[in-house]
C-alpha cells in the first residue's frame, strides 16, 4: 500500500464510480467531497464523457468555487473549472473524419462525436448511441453526411454497437489508424478514439504539471477499461468493487462499489 504521501488531488471516474446505479451521486458521498475541497484539496472528475455531460455533476459539487477541474473526452480536454481556462486540449485532424466514417459504415457501428452540447450522430441512431445521449443529458442531431458536416477538430469519436462488433471494430480500427489514433473500449459496447498518446494517465501528467504537484500526490479511483491508465499512475490506484477484473489487476486498493459510497469510504480511509 503506497501511503507515503498526504493526499491533495482525487481523480474521479464519473459513470460507475463517481455515481451510484442511478446515476447520482449519493449524499454521503458528495458530503465527503465537500468537506475535503473546504480543506483545501482537489477534486477532479475524469470521464470520457464530452464537457457538456460533465457540467451537471462539476456544479452539484461547486468546483467552480473550489478550484477543481474537469478532465474530459479522456483526456482530450482539461478545464480549469473556477477560472474556465484549458489548460490542455488536443484533437483529432479533420482529414480523419472521412476515413473514421467509412470504417463504421464498413464494420456495421454507429459513430458519433460533439459539437457544443449536442452530439451528432452519422450512420443510424442505434440503442447504445441513445445510451451515451441519456447518460450525457445531450441532445442527438443526426445529420445525412457525417464525413461533410465534421468539418472541425474534434476532441473525440465514439462508435457504438453490439459488444462482439466493438470487439471486431477496436481490432480493425488499430491496425487501420496505427499511430495516428489511441483506440480502446471504456465500455464493452463502446469504442473510443482519441488522438495519439491521449488517454487518463497522461492528461493527469499535464494537469499535475500545470498545479506543481506530483503524482505521488494522487488518488484515482475508477471502474471501466479507460481508466486503468491513471489507476497505474497514480500515487493510489483505487478500483471499484464494481470494476473490470483487468482495472482491479492494477489498483493498490479496492474499495467497495458505487453503489456502497465507495468513493467515501477512499476519502475517510486515505485523505
Amino acid at each position: 500500500m503506497k501511503m507515503s504521501e498526504t493526499y491533495e488531488i482525487i481523480v474521479l471516474d464519473l459513470d460507475g464510480t463517481l455515481t451510484n446505479s442511478k446515476k447520482v451521486i449519493t449524499p454521503k458521498t458528495k458530503d465527503a467531497l465537500m468537506r475535503i475541497q473546504k480543506e483545501g484539496k482537489k477534486v477532479v472528475l475524469a470521464s470520457g464523457r464530452p464537457t457538456g455531460g460533465i457540467v451537471k455533476l462539476a456544479d452539484e459539487l461547486d468546483l467552480k468555487s473550489y478550484g477543481g477541474f474537469v478532465l474530459a473526452f479522456n483526456g482530450g480536454k482539461i478545464i480549469n473549472y473556477e477560472t474556465g481556462e484549458i489548460v490542455y486540449n488536443k484533437t483529432i485532424p479533420v482529414e480523419l473524419v472521412p476515413a473514421v466514417y467509412e470504417q463504421a459504415c464498413r464494420l456495421g457501428v454507429g459513430v458519433l462525436t460533439y459539437k457544443g452540447n449536442t452530439i451528432i450522430h452519422g450512420n443510424g441512431v442505434n440503442e447504445y448511441s441513445s445510451i451515451e445521449a441519456k447518460i450525457n443529458g445531450m441532445p442527438m442531431e443526426e445529420v445525412d453526411n457525417f464525413a461533410e458536416y465534421v468539418d472541425y477538430p474534434v476532441n473525440k469519436f465514439l462508435m457504438t454497437g453490439e459488444p462482439e462488433k466493438i470487439a471486431k471494430a477496436q481490432d480493425v480500427m488499430r491496425q487501420t489508424f496505427g499511430e495516428q489514433l489511441n483506440i480502446f473500449r471504456s465500455e464493452p459496447f463502446f469504442l473510443e478514439i482519441v488522438p495519439p498518446s491521449i488517454d487518463k494517465a497522461y492528461s493527469l501528467g499535464k494537469l499535475l504539471e500545470y498545479l506543481g504537484e506530483k503524482k505521488e500526490q494522487m488518488i484515482c479511483c475508477g471502474d471501466g477499461f479507460n481508466d486503468k491508465s491513471m489507476i497505474a499512475f497514480a500515487g493510489l490506484g483505487v478500483a471499484m468493487a464494481n470494476a473490470q477484473p483487468e482495472v482491479k489487476e492494477v489498483a493498490d486498493y479496492i474499495t467497495t462499489s458505487n453503489d456502497e459510497d465507495g468513493v467515501a469510504l477512499v476519502i475517510d480511509r486515505f485523505m
